[in-house]
This record gives C-alpha cells, sequence and structure tokens, in this order.
C-alpha cells in the first residue's frame, strides 16, 4: 500500500524517531512503513491519522491494481 507518511513528516520537520515516539512504536517501524515494506495495522493506522489530524484515506493510498478488489 502506497502512503504519504514521509511527505507528512517531512512538511512537519519530524524525524522518523519523533514520529515513532508519537506513536509509540520503533522508528524501524516508521522507516519500513514509509518505504511500504509493511502495512500498518488498523489501529495503528488510525493512530496515525490522528497524529496528523487527517483521515486514514489522507494518508494511505490504494494500489491501483486492488482497487476493484
Amino acid at each position: 500500500m502506497k502512503n504519504r507518511l514521509k511527505l507528512l513528516r517531512a512538511e512537519r520537520d519530524w524525524s522518523q524517531g519523533e514520529l515513532a515516539s508519537r506513536l509509540g512504536i520503533s522508528r524501524q517501524s516508521v522507516n519500513a512503513i514509509e518505504t511500504g515494506k509493511y502495512d500498518p495495522s488498523l489501529p495503528l493506522a488510525f493512530r496515525i491519522a490522528d497524529v496528523f489530524a487527517l483521515r486514514i484515506e489522507d494518508i494511505f493510498l490504494r494500489d491501483e491494481e486492488g482497487a476493484g478488489e
């Protein structure tokens, strides 16, 4: 799943460590989400949305292949 996490984090001038701290996860987990190697659980996706004051669908983008599934 694609996401805008790195862009949103950069707009706030937060390091991966700062975002990880706000989310209660490791910096490595933030990196894995940003690079698309790991899709967050639904509860974590809601926490991410809350931290950025956005909707989940404003952060996480559907892969075009799976859009109709």
